[in-house]
């Protein structure tokens, strides 16, 4: 039977007032500021003979399996780089203040970082081109492997350790909302797992266990850093650093033979 895999630290109404809030926000912009949306440019891709897979003839099935990891791989590489730019920081961290995590969480961003992720996705449409149900096959698995993956559901460490060869589970990707920036500069994967491993960014478990660990931005925990208006001017707000920001691209020869944990970087080398 489905259990939940950590206490909440705030009541379901108090958060989810301002997580959903953002959503009904994000949908009514994007269809302002966009005529089209991925699908759509899938289509007119097609059309017009754009991208890659427009070009180069392949059986279907090579152009829907490429197309499909390659989108992937764009979703992985803008995650990161979220993280590694300041601007960008202040805008994405509005989805890891949030102090607990659970479906909702899924669909807290700031309504600036939707507009920039879908500038991103659409021009990676246009460059691949995709074929359209590929398009459509990831996008409605994109958004199901969120929810799951933000849930607080609790899954027995066996299956755990099976699924993650395959899909981002909900301890691996909750490591990744760590307050601790070592933790929170991991596990950047929001579908499949294996880019992680590759570029030396996989993170097994937190320190402090998954009942022990913090969620959330040290800078911005309080009940009305979680309401809707504070949401959407917090890219505006200074955090509070005890340090700051480390780099996640490190020399795979500076990790240690337990590839579950990275070293913390310091002011003295590592730790």
């Amino acid at each position: 039977t489905a259990r939940r895999r950590r206490r909440l630290t705030r009541g379901r109404l108090s958060r989810w007032s301002g997580n959903l809030g953002l959503s009904v926000i994000n949908s009514l912009v994007l269809r302002f500021l966009f005529p089209i949306l991925a699908l759509g440019a899938a289509d007119i891709a097609k059309q017009r003979g754009w991208g890659l897979f427009n070009l180069i003839e392949v059986p279907y099935v090579i152009a829907f399996l490429g197309s499909f990891i390659a989108l992937d791989l764009i979703i992985y590489t803008q995650h990161l780089v979220f993280h590694e730019v300041p601007f960008l920081w202040r805008l994405h961290r509005v989805h890891h203040s949030d102090v607990d995590l659970d479906v909702s969480s899924a669909v807290r961003f700031h309504f600036l970082e939707s507009i920039l992720s879908m500038g991103i996705k659409l021009a990676a449409v246009v460059v691949l081109g995709p074929p359209m149900l590929a398009v459509l096959t990831f996008e409605v698995w994109l958004n199901a492997v969120a929810m799951f993956h933000h849930s607080n559901l609790g899954i027995p460490p066996k299956v755990d350790r099976a699924l993650r060869w395959f899909v981002v589970t909900p301890d691996m990707h909750r490591v990744h909302h760590s307050v601790l920036p070592e933790e929170t500069n991991s596990n950047y994967s929001f579908n499949l797992p294996w880019w992680d491993h590759f570029f030396g960014t996989y993170c097994a478990q937190p320190k402090a266990g998954h009942e022990g660990m913090r969620i959330g931005v040290e800078s911005f925990r309080t009940p009305e850093d979680q309401k809707l208006h504070r949401l959407l001017i917090q890219p505006l707000l200074p955090e509070i650093k005890k340090s700051g920001r480390e780099s996640v691209l490190k020399p795979k020869s500076s990790y240690d033979a337990e590839p579950s944990r990275r070293p913390v970087r310091t002011a003295n080398g590592p730790a």
